[in-house]
């Protein structure tokens, strides 16, 4: 069986980087994960900021995936240790959806997109759940740290 979650408001809606469970992270608060990724691609420019001030996750991603953004020359080889920082940071920081998350057991966590085919599986199915593999694997470390 696997688990299937896309929009925040949804069951298993936590675990999108849309909901709203911000962090501190270097030196910001940051109201989403979304936030903090988003802004991770354009690092140590205005348009940083702009996305960390952004009011919804929609819009920091509508600012972070603007094609006129000048991209960090790294941000093929860093984006998946991005998010995984990220969405551990988000589950370390709320107890209730780390809850959520240690309870899945060992069941396999899809995001649901029809859009996207890398962090999600996108319409047909056939993308590469990277979002779902990285909750995964916060939540094995989640577990590994309970367990000591």
């Amino acid at each position: 069986m696997a688990i299937y979650f896309y929009h925040e408001y949804d069951p298993y809606g936590c675990f999108s980087n849309f909901s709203s469970h911000g962090v501190e992270l270097d030196g910001h608060y940051w109201k989403t994960s979304e936030h903090y990724y988003q802004a991770q691609k354009v690092i140590g420019t205005p348009i940083a900021d702009q996305i960390r001030n952004a009011s919804t996750p929609d819009e920091a991603a509508a600012l972070g995936r603007a094609e006129t953004n000048p991209l960090r020359p790294d941000w093929d080889q860093v984006k998946d240790d991005v998010m995984r920082k990220v969405v551990l940071l988000k589950f370390e920081t709320h107890a209730d959806i780390r809850q959520i998350l240690l309870d899945t057991g060992d069941e396999l966590l899809v995001e649901d997109s029809p859009v996207d085919y890398y962090w999600g599986i996108g319409k047909e199915g056939t993308g590469r759940n990277q979002l779902g593999k990285t909750l995964m694997e916060v939540r094995q470390i989640l577990r590994e740290r309970e367990a000591k």
